[in-house]
């Protein structure tokens, strides 16, 4: 089996989809590893380090020749890219990468219609077997330590207290909403750096994992059952639910100096944790970093992938931290795909066990047609059940 790996056509993405290190493994289970030229190239790996490890070095055409194709960004989390990628699949190829398939579906359609296999590495479920194919917890925890990093150079304070000959210096005020694997590792650096850090999620569970990394939990009282699907990530509550937040929330809003929100729900507009209001009562200088911000921002006044500045607050909402970290993040995205592809390979041969989790909630998309149930749902489509049963 070939399998290529493309560079990158997402504008800023410096992030390469396989990087040296993880030739040798993908190789040693019978495949042969094909690169575009260039690929690695601004995320620090050049086309002689792929060399020396073994894969060979193809063009973007002789690439989609290749049984089964990679990349960080395909259509649907790539929207502005030309139709020449799609054009380039073929009937039975594999295709992995980000697709954005929640937010996006149509697109995966559009793939769909050309008769390949799509594995989108968001719908990895979120299980034990899987932790090491699990692509968006390891770019979450490059965002949530970046995030703190930009807060840190954007505040016009320093994070740890300090005892000098010029007096005390108090210690920043952090609160982190939302603890998943963003927020966690956002806690983490805030704490490293000296901070005294707060931190906010509407499931009590977490309580202890925050404390564990020397934070403070923030308990609003609410009720918040079922905040959480069975793969793992976060569900909606209803705007009843949200308004009783932000309301809690604002005081303790008010009394930080950084505001690091993460609460993001897989293909749903973020919910608006930080009203305006809450903003205009933060001190002169504070910054909000709102990881939410590629679907609408956790803060009323995130504008995406800009920093703006309102009632004195620097309010930040970048959408692909990881990709200003492209050396370590390729590193660990590399070792998540190599992953996934080591566990469906026997012997050099594509193995898509459908009764297996981890294929079954990945898989997309075959054999023409979109096959994923939640996916099928958002198309306003018949279950496959269904379909096979009224079709003559």
């Amino acid at each position: 089996m070939r399998i290529a790996f493309l560079k990158e056509t997402y504008p800023g993405e410096r992030r390469v989809a396989l990087t040296p290190g993880s030739v040798g493994p993908l190789s040693r289970t019978g495949c042969e590893i094909l690169v575009q030229r260039g690929a690695g190239k601004a995320a620090g790996y050049t086309d002689a380090q792929y060399l020396d490890k073994g894969a060979s070095l193809v063009s973007r055409d002789e690439a989609f020749t290749a049984d089964a194709v990679v990349q960080v960004r395909w259509l649907g989390a790539n929207p502005d890219a030309d139709r020449s990628d799609l054009e380039s699949m073929s009937a039975g190829q594999l295709v992995i990468g980000l697709c954005d398939p929640l937010g996006n579906p149509h697109k995966i359609s559009q793939i769909a219609q050309r008769g390949v296999t799509l594995l989108a590495l968001e719908l990895i479920p979120r299980i034990t077997r899987a932790q090491s194919m699990d692509v968006l917890s390891s770019m979450a925890t490059i965002a949530g330590y970046r995030a703190v990093l930009l807060a840190a150079a954007q505040l016009p304070k320093m994070f740890p207290l300090m005892m000098t000959a010029a007096g005390t210096v108090t210690p920043t005020r952090v609160l982190v909403v939302g603890a998943g694997v963003a927020g966690l590792q956002a806690i983490a650096t805030a704490r490293r750096l000296g901070a005294v850090v707060h931190a906010y999620d509407v499931r009590p569970a977490v309580r202890e994992q925050i404390e564990s990394l020397g934070a403070r939990f923030v308990d609003l009282n609410l009720n918040a059952n079922a905040s959480e699907d069975q793969g793992g990530y976060a569900k909606s509550l209803g705007d009843d639910f949200y308004q009783q937040q932000r309301e809690s929330m604002a005081t303790v809003v008010a009394e930080s100096d950084v505001v690091i929100t993460t609460a993001a729900i897989p293909g749903c507009q973020s919910p608006i944790l930080v009203t305006a209001e809450a903003v205009r009562a933060m001190a002169l200088g504070s910054v909000i970093v709102d990881l939410a911000a590629e679907r609408g921002g956790n803060c009323e006044l995130t504008r995406t992938d800009q920093s703006v500045v309102e009632h004195g607050v620097t309010i930040l909402g970048p959408t692909n931290l990881p990709s200003e970290i492209p050396y370590h993040a390729s590193q660990m995205f590399s070792h998540n795909v190599a992953a996934l592809l080591t566990y469906l390979l026997r012997e050099g041969q594509l193995n898509l066990d459908l009764e297996d989790e981890i294929c079954r909630e990945t898989t997309v998309a075959r054999g023409g047609q979109v096959t994923h149930p939640h996916i099928r749902q958002l198309l306003e489509l018949e279950s496959l059940a269904e379909e096979k049963r009224v079709t003559p």
